[in-house]
């Protein structure tokens, strides 16, 4: 466990694989800084699809806000063909 700003913080990562109905591979990879107490206090979750055509990914980067809840900071797409669409 670290401290910032005089609150003990962790980083919990959970990794996740599956197929999906289409039989392309889902892969989900989740951070999240926890304070002690439980409370998420930002996240980064990156999710990425694989198929036979190439594979995208998304990367979504969320802060608490004023309001307690998770708020979206950033958003970014990235798609990336087989060399026989590119």
């Amino acid at each position: 466990m670290a401290e910032q700003d005089g609150v003990e913080v962790e980083v919990v990562e959970v990794v996740t694989e599956a197929a999906d109905d289409e039989g392309n591979l889902v892969v989900d990879d989740l951070k999240a800084v926890v304070a002690e107490d439980g409370t998420v206090l930002a996240t980064e979750e990156t999710i990425v699809v694989v198929s036979a055509d190439g594979a995208v990914a998304e990367d979504i980067i969320s802060v608490i806000g004023d309001d307690g809840e998770l708020e979206v900071v950033e958003d970014d797409v990235v798609v990336i063909a087989t060399e026989e669409q590119a």
